[in-house]
């Protein structure tokens, strides 16, 4: 495993035609280009290479160059575990003459999910939350040495010597701060109660884990080899628990994942009543970034909580 240090970075340049030429040979010309939805981030396309070969490139403002500096990192701290795959990058950079920032990855094409599919991505990510995490964070054991992003919001990660501070500090602080609009005078009473009550509703974890951080439907790929891939990381080292909660946010993911996943990584016992706490955290991002609808299930974990 490497160390922060030791991670390889990605070669930067100024245009998405100067990384093709590059990786695969002044001679190689892009020929067709296909938007790809499914973000409300960053624009997305497919771009297919006079060689026959397919690449994934997303792109931004100039301004927003530092998602996919953080994207990269989580990327590769993923990779560096060697657990899970990832799709592999092939450069990064800002191109001045377009106005825009970009991030170039493989096109991730899958035949097919493997029959074990579920199962494997269960006992693939408990062996990514097992892995030593001492050397992916210089100072304190949870958090990150850099701040990252959740969505489009900011994610702090400062790092702490226990869980429950930091995901105090760090997580609801931060978010129900942001969220003060949103609250009625009794609402943010409670927010309060919450934040001082966390050391009766969360457990420390039997040891610190690096996260996914949004791991969601949409934060997962069939790869060509038929296992999920993981894509679009907001990672830091923290509580297992808190990824396992963001599969059930928005859907359950399949039975297989969770029965393969515990058989690796028992679960810590009262899980199912921490739960709704750790996605707290995202639905008050999705409050701050997208607004009052999510107001009223906000409050609902508040109330529950505090």
């Amino acid at each position: 495993m490497a160390g922060i240090s030791e991670l390889k970075r990605i070669k930067e340049y100024d245009s998405v035609e100067a990384c093709v030429a590059f990786c695969f040979g002044p001679d190689i010309r892009i020929d067709r280009t296909r938007y790809v939805g499914g973000g409300d981030i960053n624009e997305s396309y497919c771009l297919d290479l006079s060689n026959g070969q397919k690449i994934f490139v997303k792109k931004n403002t100039i301004h927003n160059y530092g998602f996919f500096e953080a994207e990269e990192y989580g990327l590769r701290l993923i990779e560096s575990l060697g657990t899970i795959r990832t799709p592999r990058l092939l450069g990064k950079g800002v191109d001045r003459d377009k106005k825009a920032s970009f991030l170039i990855m493989e096109m991730v094409e899958s035949s097919g999910r493997s029959r074990d599919f579920w199962e494997m991505f269960g006992r693939e990510l408990a062996a990514m939350h097992r892995s030593d995490t001492k050397e992916l964070v210089s100072a304190g054991v949870f958090g990150l040495d850099v701040d990252n992003y959740i969505g489009a919001g900011r994610q702090i990660n400062t790092p702490k010597d226990t869980w429950i501070d930091f995901f105090r500090e760090c997580r609801l602080s931060v978010q129900l701060k942001r969220a003060e609009k949103y609250f009625d005078r009794n609402l943010l009473r409670l927010s309060g109660k919450l934040l001082d009550r966390l050391e009766e509703r969360l457990v420390e974890p039997e040891k610190p884990s690096l996260l996914h951080g949004d791991l969601w439907s949409g934060n997962y790929v069939e790869g060509s080899d038929g296992k999920a891939w993981l894509i679009d990381p907001a990672v830091y080292i923290g509580h297992p628990e808190a990824d396992l909660a963001m599969t059930e946010l928005f859907g359950r993911f399949h039975a297989d994942f969770y029965r393969s996943y515990m058989e690796e990584n028992p679960l810590q016992e009262g899980y199912q009543d921490r739960r709704d706490l750790y996605n707290l955290y995202h639905l008050l991002n999705h409050l701050n970034l997208f607004g009052g609808s999510y107001l009223p299930a906000v409050a609902t974990i508040i109330q529950r909580y505090a």
